[in-house]
Order: C-alpha cells, then sequence, then structure tokens
C-alpha cells in the first residue's frame, strides 16, 4: 500500500457501488471510516457491514468537518457549502478514482468526452485483449475502479466523468482521451461551460501521450499543458481522419487508408470516429493493427447506446437511452436514414441544457416529438407545432402505438438525465424494450 491511511479519520460520502467500493478498500487495510448518505433509505444499506457507523438523510454532519480525509462520490457536488468549507480547513477531498491511481503502477488509458466514452473504453478493452494484454474496464462505465486492484493486470481503462474529474490530482495516464466536449451538467457548474470545459481538460495534466479532438479548437485551453505527446484526430488535417471517397468512407492514418467504415458493424457516423481513436490508441500502445480492425470490424453498439431492438414491417426502433444530453440527441437526428417520419421520445431532466439547437432539426425533418418527463412541458414548446407533452414513457409509446406506420423510425434519445422518473438510463432503455414487445 503505496498511501498509509491509519491514523486518519475517514469519511466516505454516498452509498453507491463507488461508495461500498471505498468501504471495502479500508476494510482490506484493517480500517474503518465512516459513511454518509443523502437518502433516507439508499438500496446499498443492507450491504453495510455491521462494524461500520453511518448516518442518513443529508449530508450536513459534524463528521465532515472532523474529519483528515473525505472520499466524494461522483453524484454529489463537491460545490456544497459544508465541502467548501471543509477544504479551507485543509481537510482533503478526494474521488475513488483519486484513490486508485495512487495504488497501482500499472499503466492506465483514461478516457472521458461529453459523448462515445463508454463505446470507446469497450473497444479499447477488447483490441487491448485481443492482443494479449491481461486488460480491466472501470470507472464511470459501472465497474467502480478500486474493485480492479483485486485483479493482476497489465493495463488498465478507465472511463472518466467530469465529476469524478473534479477530485483526481494525481492520475499518470499512459495515454489520457478527450473524445468531445459539449455543453452538459450546465447545472452543476455555477461558472458554466468554460468550468465544465477546465474539468475536462485536467485528464491530460499528468499524462504522457495525450489524444485530443481537432474539432473541438482546444488549442488555447490546451496551451499551459507543456511536454506531452499530442495525437489528434477528427478533422481532415488531424493525424487520423476520415476521408470521402466515391460514395464511401475511409479511416486515414496520415496519408495511409486504414479501412472502409463499410466494413465496420457499428451504426451511425459518431461512430466512425470512436473506431479512428481505438485505432490512434492501439497504435500508440503497439498493438498488432491487424488484431484492432479485428474487433472493430466485429464490434456491435452498446446497449442504450443507439441501439437498433427491432426492425419490423417496415418500422425502425432504436433505444438511445444513454442520450444525456443536448449533442447526443443531435448526433442520433444525424445518424438517422429514413423516408418516413422520426417519432422521437424527448424528456427527462435538462440539467439546465440549451435545447434551442434542436430546432434547425425540428424544422427540416419529417418529425413528431413526444415530450416527457420533468422538464417536458418546456421541451414541447422549443418546436409547438411537431410536439406533443405526456407525463411518461409508457404514455408517449401508446401514443405512438396508435400513430407509428410502416417508414417510420421510433428513436428513444432523451437528451436528459433520466433520475426524475428512472433510477438509471438503463432502466429506461430497458422500460422503451419491454413496451416495443407489448407493442409488436
Amino acid at each position: 500500500m503505496s498511501y498509509n491511511y491509519f491514523s486518519k479519520k475517514i469519511l466516505i460520502l454516498g452509498m453507491g457501488l463507488t461508495g461500498m467500493s471505498c468501504i471495502n478498500f479500508f476494510l482490506k487495510q484493517g480500517i474503518r471510516p465512516k459513511i454518509l448518505d443523502e437518502s433516507k433509505n439508499p438500496k446499498n444499506l443492507f450491504k453495510i457491514p455491521k462494524n461500520i457507523k453511518y448516518s442518513l438523510g443529508n449530508l450536513e454532519h459534524k463528521w465532515i468537518l472532523e474529519s483528515d480525509l473525505i472520499i466524494i462520490s461522483p453524484g454529489i457536488s463537491s460545490l456544497k457549502p459544508t465541502l467548501i468549507k471543509a477544504r479551507t480547513l485543509g481537510i482533503e477531498i478526494i474521488s475513488d478514482i483519486e484513490l486508485f491511481s495512487r495504488e497501482t503502477n500499472v499503466p492506465i488509458i483514461s478516457i472521458t468526452g461529453t459523448n462515445g466514452k463508454s463505446t470507446v473504453a469497450t473497444m479499447i478493452t477488447k483490441i487491448a485483449q485481443n492482443a494479449g494484454y491481461k486488460s480491466f474496464l472501470g470507472g464511470n462505465i459501472g465497474f467502480p475502479v478500486l474493485k480492479m486492484l483485486d485483479k493482476t493486470a497489465d493495463l488498465y481503462i478507465i472511463e472518466l466523468s467530469s465529476f469524478q474529474l473534479e477530485n483526481t490530482f494525481t492520475l499518470k495516464s499512459k495515454i489520457a482521451i478527450l473524445l468531445n466536449i459539449s455543453e452538459d451538467h450546465i447545472n452543476r457548474y455555477p461558472q458554466g461551460f468554460q468550468q465544465y470545459k477546465k474539468t475536462k481538460i485536467s485528464i491530460y495534466n499528468q499524462a504522457e501521450i495525450c489524444i485530443t479532438n481537432s474539432n473541438d479548437d482546444l488549442i488555447n485551453d490546451l496551451a499551459h499543458i507543456k511536454n506531452k505527446k499530442w495525437i489528434s484526430f477528427g478533422t481532415s488535417t488531424s493525424d487520423y481522419h476520415i476521408h470521402h471517397e466515391n460514395q464511401d468512407n475511409f479511416l486515414f492514418f496520415k496519408n495511409k487508408k486504414i479501412l472502409n467504415t463499410r466494413e465496420i458493424s457499428l451504426y451511425g457516423y459518431h461512430n466512425y470516429n470512436n473506431a479512428l481513436v481505438s485505432i490512434a490508441v492501439s497504435d500508440a500502445m503497439k498493438f498488432p493493427r491487424n488484431k484492432t480492425i479485428n474487433v472493430i470490424k466485429n464490434f456491435q453498439n452498446l446497449p442504450h447506446r443507439f441501439q437498433i431492438i427491432k426492425n419490423e414491417k417496415g418500422i425502425n426502433w432504436i433505444n438511445d437511452s444513454k442520450s444525456t444530453n443536448v449533442n447526443s440527441t443531435e448526433v442520433a437526428l444525424n445518424s438517422i436514414k429514413t423516408t418516413g417520419k422520426i417519432r422521437l421520445l424527448l424528456g427527462g431532466d435538462s440539467k439546465s441544457g440549451n435545447f434551442n439547437k434542436l430546432k434547425i432539426y425540428f424544422k427540416k425533418l419529417k418529425i413528431k416529438i413526444y415530450c416527457f418527463g420533468k422538464d417536458g412541458i418546456k421541451l414541447s414548446k422549443i418546436y409547438k407545432k411537431k410536439s406533443i407533452y405526456v407525463e411518461n414513457l409508457k404514455e408517449a409509446m401508446i401514443l405512438i402505438s396508435q400513430q407509428v406506420k410502416p417508414g417510420d423510425t421510433v428513436l428513444l434519445s432523451p437528451g436528459c438525465s433520466s433520475l426524475d422518473q428512472f433510477s438509471n438510463f438503463e432502466e429506461r432503455g430497458n422500460l422503451f424494450i419491454k413496451l416495443i414487445k407489448e407493442i409488436t
């Protein structure tokens, strides 16, 4: 163990997957932390070991200011007044990612971005495994990083949200990737997009190789990060790019053709960029190119990420429940090729996102928008002519079942957080799938 936590008063905030992994991490060292959760009845309460002190209902607790070290779960804002006060008193507040990075010397590939993180992280993990590396994937994808410490590994791949990066300070990635950046979680960042962007960019701070998207134009934002190897993708002048030629799209490195996108199973133009990044990482890791291409050709869309559920009677049903921000809905709308009408399910908690940028699509597309959830009424006003408000996903699907025609595409791409009506985006996507089965 590289850090000594024995003499410290340790407090864990949050009883979700992250919090539970932190408890187990410390118990293995013979250390008993305390734990707080904002919920009065967290679902993991029955898993808390008998010898662990806990408190429920809110975070306004004297334990915070009595601690030496606080490990904060990503769902909890670092900007709560009590935590700001704790910092001014010199109390250390870190993420589980920070805890993890202190404990390992295994090379790490870290991935963040507004969209596409899970797809790229999973693709890279499969490529690494295909190349013979003992590789494990964790982080924001739903497998806590601390659990990976129990495994003997050649390589860790970690998916990171901005929330996890807020309290991560010593992560030394072999390769760090910022896939793309657009407005998201603006309700969490009082200083707006710039603060969100700065948090995302921090992934590069101590990385050896940095992979960056030329479309994001971050040159001024990255000027302070020195002595790195930079690899770019995304535009025609980038190291890795997509080249259009005679009705086909090809993946290129510099002036060398790598692959025709027709050979890729993944659906949607954004996924060609995801494949491009995975090739850039694989080349930087010196994985055999044939092992990389083999995985990319056969890789399927992950569940809830522009996943085609059914295509029958001329109706296409697509589950894009992982779409939790405006940009991801925009990407989904750009990926649909149809002669019929798009029936878009939009709604949930909009997190103060700017949905007006979808108006241009709503005007030009043959589309009907079914707005539901917490911000459904607000969303239905963006383009009233083609929108309708319903209370929830089930009501929307009943309506769609009465109106859908051959040639139509039914797209669940909510652009919003699911937490107003569901416990997560998977639950939302699974209900959509269940309702499709009932309808069809």
